[in-house]
């Protein structure tokens, strides 16, 4: 099991030389990989470019790049680029993001993302392939056909002959699309615990293209870190995080995570939560998280916990964990970094 970093959103609580110093910390201790997100503030592709100048073996992930915010052309440029300036270190990671910030930050319509995310995936594979860009869909069409566009190719070579593209996804239609069409899922919240429903959908989307989930398909998904001799004190630090997913990441009729909390069987919390949180009671939102639902989808609590809480991860087929480290500063994040490395 590789360990990967996610950075998460730039700027927020730590400086430019924190965020940096995690990342080096990281390649020096072996992680794989490290991601780059992005919503409405900064963007992952900005930081990942700043991360590829300094430093010489890490890979490089977008989780993710915001499908509403970009072209799939665009996303292929900026994919190759990446590719090229860090010697073919790139991961694409790409998702659908949610109809708040599709419809009011990007102006981009949210209903039909299945649809949107197959061709997305096809224009992107034409494009880093080198291929001439032309298609013929329900979203996109290139070139558009009453016009002076030309059906061009990407003007650049990326270093890896095959970018791997993950898709993000937790609802059950997504994830068997990740298993149909990309190399890699970035699940968010996943549970090793239900695997096995998981799994059934990737393969299931696997099968439509005539292939099976094997080595090379890499199950990532983003876990929350936190290691303390407390394990009350660690849960209470990702409660606030959690319950602005389960209960403010959308309305009441359109969260995803909240379904996803749901389907794990944490229906009265789920509605709990939201209901506290889009009343303004976002402490008496997260006091309402149960410690089992923190327990399954992070890791928190003592060494020795951590310690068998990996064992169950790789025992799910967990190719890449994606670690985002909780402390108080900096110093308690690189502290965790090296625990965890020391560990897998």
């Amino acid at each position: 099991m590789r360990l990967g970093l996610n950075v998460g959103y730039w700027g927020l609580g730590l400086t430019n030389e924190d965020q940096l110093g995690l990342v080096q910390e990281a390649e020096a201790a072996g992680f794989d990989s490290v991601w780059a997100a992005e919503a409405y503030g900064s963007d992952a592709a900005t930081v990942l470019a700043w991360l590829a100048g300094q430093t010489s073996k890490i890979k490089l992930g977008s989780a993710i790049f915001q499908m509403p915010a970009r072209s799939p052309a665009m996303t292929a440029m900026t994919a190759a680029t990446l590719d090229v300036i860090s010697d073919g270190r790139m991961r694409l990671g790409i998702g659908s993001s949610g109809p708040q910030v599709a419809e009011g930050w990007h102006g981009q319509r949210f209903p039909g993302q299945l649809a949107r995310t197959r061709e997305y995936v096809t224009i992107l594979r034409k494009a880093l392939a080198r291929e001439r860009l032309e298609f013929s869909g329900d979203t996109y069409t290139l070139p558009l056909p009453d016009g002076p566009g030309k059906a061009l190719k990407l003007m650049i070579t990326p270093v890896q002959e095959r970018i791997p593209i993950y898709l993000a996804a937790i609802g059950p239609k997504n994830t068997q699309l990740a298993g149909e069409l990309a190399d890699g899922w970035l699940p968010t919240f996943f549970s090793p615990e239900h695997v096995g429903q998981f799994r059934e959908l990737l393969a299931e989307g696997a099968a439509r293209a005539g292939r099976t989930l094997d080595d090379s398909f890499d199950i990532a998904p983003n876990v929350s870190l936190c290691i303390d001799d407390d394990v009350d004190r660690a849960r209470d630090a990702l409660r606030p995080f959690l319950a602005l997913y389960v209960g403010g990441m959308g309305s009441r009729k359109q969260n995803f995570y909240n379904a996803l909390v749901r389907r794990y069987g944490f229906e009265e919390a789920a509605d709990e939560v939201q209901e506290l949180y889009l009343a303004g009671k976002k402490d008496e939102a997260a006091a309402a998280l149960p410690a089992e639902l923190i327990d399954m989808t992070a890791l928190c609590g003592p060494r020795d916990v951590i310690a068998d809480r990996l064992a169950t991860y790789r025992e799910a087929g967990v190719g890449t964990l994606i670690v985002t480290p909780w402390a108080q500063d900096a110093e308690g994040r690189l502290a965790a970094i090296r625990t965890l490395a020391e560990l897998v």
